[in-house]
């Protein structure tokens, strides 16, 4: 599939291939990090005990690394490279990111080491910090929709409340969570990066224009990890402080003292299966008030489905009540926002039949 192609595809198409790569990506995530995955038990990350896992920032590296080769060979696998614009580069032209699409894309790398750091902090689960962040951005999706001017139909408003309705379910569970100032300052940050995002977007994409959607989405893709890669790379370097010294020794040790080194590679490539498929749910020329809750109810849910994974495979803790109930709400959401569509292109193919 080459060409302008994959932005046609169905918005359900999309979620679901983002569903399927966030569920085994948010699993082994927290299993890696929390030193529960089979054979950690033997490992000591300096400073702690054996088997209690490692720093998040020990990650991102070879994660963040895998990620844009995985950039990288999407998109000259789908022939994209002749959609971003060129500026001469010694002398040779080069698909260079506009001012805005660079913004975007510094955006993006922040939602990429959020994330993956958001699945590593101790005391939260995989379901509730989903909900916690996904909820969130579901707010912004009505804000941003009225900044930029774009209507808002019924069934996006229904399926968006019933998306709040399973995060606020999420929060009335006492004692199912524990947020420390760092994982505060993880979410605040992932949040604020998305709402510029979505800004930028709206004003710049989500059109008719196949061409320029992909555009914006190579143009954002090729800023995102190259930044968050050069980012880790000057601060593993200068390697003063906790944070440093852990990005220091996920470039130089982890890949060969870890024993888990192929499976953060997987971690990195299903972080960017998430991301494609993310981002082009989010270029949908529909309102964000519709493109967001199709995006985070799959997330959500894949959050669910890793929860119980993890419980299966390694005995901890499966989703709670509250988090099962968040979760069916979310169900319902999906079943608001896909089937008035559906009824409404019945009703105008029978007519123009």
């Amino acid at each position: 599939m080459r060409g302008n192609t994959l932005p046609k595809l169905n918005i359900w198409f999309l979620a679901f291939g983002y569903f399927a790569c966030y569920w085994p990506y948010s699993a082994l995530t927290k299993a890696v990090s929390r030193g529960i995955y089979p054979g950690m038990e033997n490992f000591a990350f300096p400073g702690r005990e054996l088997g209690t896992g490692l720093p998040g920032a020990v990650l991102l590296p070879v994660s963040v690394t895998t990620s844009l080769i995985g950039m990288l060979i999407f998109i000259t696998l789908m022939g994209w490279w002749r959609y971003p614009k060129r500026r001469p580069v010694f002398g040779k032209m080069m698909p260079f990111p506009s001012r805005w699409t660079f913004l975007s894309g510094c955006m993006t790398a922040t939602i990429i080491v959020t994330t993956t750091l958001a699945y590593t902090f101790r005391g939260v689960s995989i379901v509730f910090v989903m909900l916690l962040m996904r909820g969130g951005v579901l707010v912004l999706g009505p804000l941003v929709d009225k900044i930029t001017g774009r209507h808002v139909r019924w069934f996006s408003a229904v399926g968006m409340f019933l998306s709040l309705a399973a995060l606020i379910v999420a929060f009335s569970e006492r004692g199912g969570y524990t947020i420390s100032l760092i994982c505060a300052i993880d979410i605040i940050a992932y949040l604020t990066a998305y709402f510029i995002r979505l800004r930028f977007m709206s004003k710049l994409a989500k059109s008719d224009d196949v061409a320029g959607n992909i555009r914006y989405f190579v143009e954002e893709q090729m800023t995102a990890t190259p930044v968050t890669v050069f980012i880790l790379i000057v601060l593993a370097t200068i390697n003063q402080g906790t944070l440093m010294n852990n990005l220091h020794y996920g470039f130089t040790r982890f890949p060969f003292e870890s024993g888990v080194f192929l499976q953060t590679i997987l971690i990195g490539v299903l972080s960017q299966g998430t991301g494609i498929f993310g981002s082009l749910i989010f270029l949908d020329k529909q309102e964000n008030t519709f493109c967001i809750p199709v995006n985070r109810s799959s997330s959500i849910l894949a959050g669910v489905f890793a929860s119980y994974t993890l419980a299966i495979w390694l005995g901890r803790p499966a989703p709670s009540t509250h988090q099962l109930v968040g979760a069916g709400l979310i169900l319902a959401a999906i079943l608001f926002l896909s089937i008035p569509p559906l009824i409404k292109k019945h009703r105008t193919q029978s007519v123009t039949a």
